[in-house]
C-alpha cells in the first residue's frame, strides 16, 4: 500500500469539520522543472527508508525509471545533488540523501507545516462569514451546462 505526502504528513492536509478539508500542495519550479513538491518529497523519504532508488519506487508503486528521471530532475534543479548513488557490487549499490536532500527535506516540511497553519486560520475567517453547505444540501449536477432539468 502505498501512501502519499499528506497521508504522512497531516499538518498539510487539514480536516476542518466532517467533509470540508484543506490541501496545500506547493511546488517549486525552476524554468519547466519541478524542483520540488509533495511526489518529490515522498520519493526523497522512500529513498531514505530504503536506502535504494529501487526499494522507494516499489513502495511508492512507480516503475525505477520514473523514479530515477525524478531523481534527475531534482539533481539537476539544485547546485548540489540531494541523492547521491553508490553503483553495484557486493553489497548491491544503493542510494542516500546527500546533506542537501536532509535539508530540502526537513525545509519543505517545515514550510508546508506553517502553511497549512496559516491556511487553517483563513479559512476559518472566510468559512464563518460564508459557510459551506453541506454535502446533503448540494444540488445535483443534472443539466451540464444548460442548468438544472426542469
Amino acid at each position: 500500500m502505498t501512501s502519499s505526502y499528506q497521508d504522512k504528513h497531516p499538518a498539510s492536509a487539514s480536516q476542518m469539520d466532517s467533509g470540508t478539508t484543506i490541501q496545500c500542495r506547493v511546488r517549486v519550479t525552476r524554468g519547466h522543472d519541478i524542483a520540488i513538491g509533495p511526489g518529490k518529497m515522498d520519493l526523497l523519504a522512500a529513498i531514505r527508508a530504503a536506502g535504494s532508488i529501487s526499494g522507494a519506487a516499489r513502495h511508492l508503486g512507480m516503475s525505477y525509471r520514473r523514479a530515477w528521471l525524478l531523481v534527475e530532475t531534482m539533481n539537476q534543479c539544485f547546485h548540489q545533488p540531494l541523492v547521491g548513488t553508490v553503483t553495484g557490487g557486493r553489497s548491491g549499490g544503493g542510494a542516500q540523501l546527500t546533506l542537501d536532500g536532509e535539508r530540502v527535506l526537513a525545509g519543505y516540511n517545515t514550510m508546508m507545516a506553517e502553511i497549512a497553519d496559516v491556511a487553517e486560520r483563513h479559512l476559518q475567517a472566510l468559512l464563518s462569514a460564508s459557510p459551506l453547505a453541506h454535502a446533503a444540501e448540494m444540488p445535483l449536477e443534472t443539466g451540464g451546462a444548460q442548468g438544472p432539468a426542469p
